[in-house]
């Protein structure tokens, strides 16, 4: 099963179907209930392959359906791209039965419209790769073993991976990350998964103003299974000590959506901390509570539960910037604590896992170097990089990608930011109200920089890129122009290359240095935006 988008600029209907069925004399009727996402295939032959739009898959647009209409079958007209609704049934129609259903692919797409659409093939297909080599799209669904098509790219360093959630203190006052970082070579060691828990997928649903059902279903089917390739709890690799990097995720997301950019530093030789924001700008975390002994016993389980918490949306009224600012306080104050927190460990402090994982945190002990640490983040995450380096010098430098100004307070531009700072904007988010405030904090100083990405769009740095399709991910603009793994990789290389030289690292990220004065293939000095005056007329 795989989600394709309607015709693009199509709004949403009640109902649709994306299809036409080669050769079918009339239109066939498709039921489908409200809340119960049916597959169908009419019209399909065996032997046959479908194309896109002609495979009689089925379209329904869930949020969409009238209240009244819920509990009614819809009958879908097919012979129109995008379709109409033939007709509803009346409520004492009886639904006739689905007919019988051929072999599934197992890719799916979610949309934030809450769009469902299905296609259905019957045989195996292949796909060109960007190297040229047949790549057999993933067949068997349902199942943790399937093909994929679509995967988080693996780093590039010298380094293997490996990664390990660590939280402390019972309270939501405890910190919260996942760690990236230089591992042992094994090869016994699985993947860890990206997405860990089914409440993110209803965090994810909240967030995209979808049913919780239905994106839930959705999200578990298209990357229930995806991995990063990072190896869970893996051994750390002794032997030197490594600069040190906090990652701030943006609105909506959490700790594991950057991995491909985590991945790439742990790979080049950097322990990454990853931080799960607890200010409710996450889609959802969770912090673990002891149950009480009679609760504990009653159920025979752990005397530990998760209390989840999830994205706070804005009250009737209320002023986003005020409550921004406050969240990026809080989140600045988190990306500090597992500053601490870390160290704690490098120094050979006792730190208690909450979550009880395997991993030897012992073997931290001497690993991080303590004169070179940095912060890092993404849109909301790089607001939080700006207020996470005036509160605390320990951070060397920062790094902001596609930044969204507004949380930023304005006492921010009054000089208190000293550390060198690299701004890497994508081509399609930026405006110019946020450009402005962008260029008043860099003002004349020579260790902030801002380049540009061409090609790219705000969510090229997320992993959602590279585990989309291409005309869904163009769609709900998950892609942009730009391949996606070269965009994360002009983005990676300039990060590099600017750690290198604020960090003094002895490397040779330098080769890119070029990349961060915006010199270099689809990436350009400061911005795309024109922010001159308008002459007046």
């Amino acid at each position: 099963m795989r989600l394709l988008p309607p015709a693009l600029g199509a709004s949403p209907g009640p109902a649709r179907l994306g299809g036409v069925t080669p050769g079918t004399a009339a239109p066939p009727r498709h039921p489908l209930r409200h809340g119960q996402p049916a597959l169908v295939s009419p019209g399909i032959e065996p032997g046959l392959r479908h194309s896109s739009w002609k495979n009689g898959s089925g379209v329904v647009f869930l949020r969409d359906i009238p209240l009244l209409l819920m509990n009614r079958p819809i009958f879908l007209e097919e012979p129109q791209n995008p379709p109409s609704v033939r007709f509803v049934a009346p409520q004492t129609s009886r639904v006739p039965p689905r007919p019988p259903q051929p072999k599934i692919s197992s890719h799916l797409s979610v949309s934030a419209r809450c769009c469902l659409i299905l296609r259905i093939q019957d045989t195996p297909r292949k796909f060109p790769s960007r190297t040229g080599l047949p790549v057999k799209a993933p067949m068997e669904m349902w199942t943790n073993s399937t093909e994929r098509f679509y995967r988080i790219p693996e780093g590039k360093g010298p380094h293997s991976v490996g990664c390990t959630d660590l939280m402390t203190e019972n309270a939501v006052e405890g910190s919260f990350l996942r760690l990236y970082y230089p591992a042992c070579d094994a090869t016994d060691t699985e993947e860890a998964r990206w997405i860990p828990d089914r409440e993110y997928y209803q965090g994810l649903s909240d967030f995209l103003n979808m049913y919780r059902i239905v994106g839930e279903r959705l999200f578990h089917y298209y990357v229930g299974s995806v991995t990063c390739p990072a190896k869970s709890n893996a051994a750390f690799k002794p032997g030197e000590k490594y600069p040190l990097l906090i990652f701030s995720h943006g609105l909506g997301a959490f700790r594991t959506i950057y991995s491909a950019i985590c991945i790439e530093m742990a790979s080049q030789g950097f322990i990454v901390a990853a931080v799960e924001h607890r200010d409710e700008s996450a889609s959802a975390t969770y912090y673990c509570k002891r149950r009480s002994v009679s609760e504990s016993r009653e159920e025979s389980t752990s005397n530990m539960e998760k209390e989840w918490i999830y994205y706070r949306k804005l009250k009737t009224g209320e002023e986003e910037r005020c409550l921004r600012h406050k969240q990026v306080q809080q989140r600045a104050q988190e990306c500090i604590k597992a500053l601490n927190l870390i160290l704690k460990i490098s120094s050979g402090e006792e730190v208690t896992n909450v979550l009880h994982s395997d991993f030897d945190w012992n073997s931290l002990k001497d690993s991080v170097d303590t004169s070179r640490i940095a912060v890092m983040g993404h849109s909301f995450g790089g607001a939080t990089v700006i207020e996470s380096l005036s509160k605390e010098i320990r951070f060397r430098c920062g790094i902001a990608l596609d930044v969204w100004m507004l949380p930023v307070g304005d006492d921010i531009y009054q000089n208190s930011v000293q550390q060198p700072l690299l701004f890497i904007n994508s081509e399609k988010f930026q405006w110019a109200d946020n450009i402005l405030k962008i260029k008043k904090l860099i003002s004349n100083d020579t260790n902030k920089k801002m380049i540009t990405i061409k090609g790219s769009v705000h969510q090229s740095f997320p992993d959602f890129t590279f585990v989309s399709g291409g005309i869904i991910a163009r769609f709900f603009k998950l892609k942009g122009e730009i391949d996606p793994n070269e965009a994360i990789d002009i983005s990676n290389h300039a990060s590099l290359a600017f750690l290198q030289k604020h960090l003094s690292l002895k490397k040779d990220f330098d080769k890119w240095d070029s990349l961060v004065d915006g010199i270099g293939p689809n990436v350009i000095p400061g911005s795309n935006i024109d922010i001159s005056p308008a002459e007046p007329e």
